[in-house]
């Protein structure tokens, strides 16, 4: 009979739309690892390609269906009608649903990449700053030479907040998704650790050069008045000399 095989082939397709949302879409997911996000993006993707070319099958179901009822009189295909209608909208609503979670897992996948991109800058910067510093630790020269690693030091810490801003929004959007949230706040608090403490030594460490400066400053301001007064001191005794004068005729300083 034409329409016990019209119905087994709209009940098989009900069943397999009703397991694709079990499966996929009723389930609740947590996303731990970032194995267990990508596994999901690929396992959804996959689910998706295989609604799509299930539209084939759901055109034959169509286009048999409607060929019986347009031959079937109305008493009989009514109920085959309302089954059809019912079929056509379930498929397109398990393709719309699919797609839409695809897309903000693959929105999901990209943002945690994004997250780790910044982190790495950040980090990257965070490693000059260390090498920075260590190179100021026991800096030795004048004032003109410590106030260049001071500039250099300053120039280096006017990194502007953008990428620290990035990465708290991405980390707070995954989080509030419980999208790898264990991972993602272990990975900030290092983050923030190691950023507050090598400010706190960068900050530290510009005051030390400025006392340095200061310091230098005055023993080289020190250095000039002697050298001032040794060349008058040097200029005096060239005079005695020249004029044969003895020791013991001149001020004691001069002796």
């Amino acid at each position: 009979d034409k329409t016990v095989s019209l119905r087994k082939d709209l009940s098989e397709m009900h069943e397999w739309i009703t397991q694709a949302e079990e499966e996929y879409l009723e389930r609740d997911f947590e996303y731990k690892t970032p194995d267990e996000l990508q596994k999901a993006v690929e396992e959804l993707k996959r689910a998706r390609e295989e609604a799509m070319q299930k539209e084939v099958k759901v055109k034959l179901i169509t286009d048999s269906v409607n060929n019986f009822i347009a031959k079937a009189p109305p008493a009989a295909n009514e109920a085959l009608k309302k089954e059809l209608e019912v079929l056509i909208t379930s498929y397109q609503r398990l393709c719309s649903r699919l797609n839409g979670k695809c897309k903000t897992l693959e929105e999901v996948w990209a943002c945690w990449h994004e997250l780790l991109s910044y982190l790495d800058a950040e980090n990257k910067w965070l490693n000059e700053v260390q090498l920075k510093l260590k190179a100021t630790e026991n800096i030795q020269g004048g004032a003109e030479e410590i106030s260049e690693s001071l500039d250099s030091l300053e120039r280096l810490m006017r990194h502007p907040e953008d990428n620290r801003n990035q990465i708290r929004e991405l980390a707070q959007t995954l989080t509030d998704g419980g999208i790898l949230d264990e991972l993602i706040n272990e990975k900030l608090e290092k983050f923030n650790t190691r950023w507050e403490e090598l400010q706190q030594e960068a900050v530290r460490r510009q005051k030390s050069l400025e006392q340095s400066i200061q310091s230098a400053q005055e023993t080289d301001k020190t250095l000039r008045l002697i050298q001032e007064s040794l060349a008058a001191i040097d200029k005096q005794l060239a005079a005695y000399t020249a004029d044969r004068v003895d020791a013991a005729q001149v001020p004691q300083e001069a002796q």
